[in-house]
């Protein structure tokens, strides 16, 4: 009789454990869906219309190109879920697709800030190779999931981009940036965020690079109390985040040997390992708080957060003891225990969870608490909860021919 108690009531502990987890990855998931629908113009006399706020409450007049792709992917998601239904959904992508078809741009190429009520740049922002990929992202996606004439559109935006026109022929890097006032700027010459970039222009049935582009970038690898990786400059964790959102990675290596999504477990284990050793110096970090990554900070916005290995030297990354809520979120499909610890640990924190869940990041030591939500950021948790509940994301635009072509073409297999 004891051990039938006993028995019973570990089930009953398992069962209590799982229902605040699912309680508050739901709530997580659901929230961050609605940062998507909410904050887009819906105004239909507008020629900005679809657009999707960069943050919120902040700039309140201002669109990211970025976080318009993550919305359009979301879109497919809050349909699955029931949070609204499929003609919803549908109007809202055609109709997003006809302005960024009137949008304008530079060979296919998008301005990364847009004004969200007429569409135009904003800031003298410049016309962004990365952001413009995370925007075909999210077209493409859309496209695969309502077919049709959402489809047509699609791959109409797709094919427009020159992405030959955006690569440093002496050196074969992307560059990263182009200004009307002084030319191209910057180049993607360190891994990071932008393998999305090789796939989508590898796959172009229009302009589509050569293999090179793809093997050309520095391949830097470090570790930190974990094994060694291809690492970004900074070593902030959406690097090796946003471009396995879409694409399914696993059990693929390139013609290198390297295996992409093992890279993004060993470097998600680092940036764990690294927030535990420096528990003792922040009030932010513990073992079930972690995740440094590009936020706002109690001084700012702030790119250059992140964990060892870094640069040349572990000398690139800063640390203040902020963190970002999306870094540990965003590494649910490689660290799944870790990541839903550090969920359960953020929604205990007073004044983290508002509107559209987890808002940007906190620095105990300061008793700060980030007052915006930032579109990517919302949207990196939202596509990998997806695609760790069942795959979504990444069933849906691994279906795409071009990806298929991309991914055979830069031989990663």
């Amino acid at each position: 009789m004891k051990r039938f108690i006993l028995i019973f009531l570990v089930l009953i502990s398992t069962l209590v454990i799982f229902s605040i987890d699912n309680q508050y990855f739901n709530e997580e998931f659901k929230r961050s869906f609605f940062f998507f629908w909410e904050q887009a113009n819906i105004n239909e006399k507008s020629s900005g219309y679809g657009l999707i706020r960069d943050r919120y409450p902040g700039n309140p007049n201002v669109a990211s190109i970025a976080s318009t792709g993550y919305g359009l992917a979301a879109i497919p998601i809050g349909i699955e879920k029931g949070w609204i239904s499929y003609e919803e959904g549908y109007t809202r992508v055609n109709k997003t697709l006809d302005t960024l078809l009137n949008l304008k741009n530079i060979r296919g190429f998008f301005y990364h800030f847009l004004d969200i009520n007429t569409g135009k740049r904003i800031w003298n922002s410049e016309i962004s190779t990365i952001d413009t990929s995370i925007l075909l992202c999210g077209v493409l996606t859309a496209g695969e999931y309502f077919g049709g004439e959402i489809k047509e559109k699609a791959e109409k935006l797709y094919k427009n981009v020159n992405w030959k026109m955006f690569v440093d022929k002496s050196t074969n890097y992307f560059y990263m940036a182009f200004y009307p006032e002084k030319g191209f700027s910057g180049k993607w010459d360190f891994y990071a965020e932008q393998l999305m970039m090789y796939i989508l222009a590898a796959g172009s049935p229009t302009y589509p690079i050569n293999e090179d582009v793809y093997y050309s970038f520095k391949r830097h690898e470090g570790n930190y109390k974990s094994k060694k990786f291809i690492h970004s400059w900074f070593g902030s964790l959406f690097t090796y985040q946003y471009s396995h959102a879409w694409i399914d990675f696993r059990n693929k290596k390139d013609k290198l040997g390297v295996d992409w999504f093992e890279n993004s477990v060993n470097a998600s284990i680092a940036n764990y390992n690294y927030c535990v050793d420096l528990s003792n110096k922040f009030k932010s970090f513990s073992k079930d708080r972690w995740g440094l990554s590009a936020c706002d900070s109690p001084n700012g916005y702030n790119g250059l957060f992140g964990a060892p290995p870094s640069g040349y030297n572990n000398k690139q990354h800063k640390v203040d003891g902020t963190i970002a809520t999306s870094a540990a979120l965003g590494s649910i499909v490689f660290t799944p225990d870790l990541s839903l610890k550090a969920l359960n640990a953020f929604y205990k924190i007073s004044g983290l969870v508002g509107k559209y869940g987890l808002k940007n990041a906190f620095n105990l030591d300061k008793n700060w608490i980030a007052n915006d939500y930032i579109g990517i950021d919302k949207g990196i948790i939202l596509l990998m909860f997806a695609n760790y509940e069942n795959e979504f994301v990444w069933k849906l635009f691994n279906k795409n021919q071009y990806i298929k072509n991309g991914l055979k073409r830069l031989e990663i297999q």
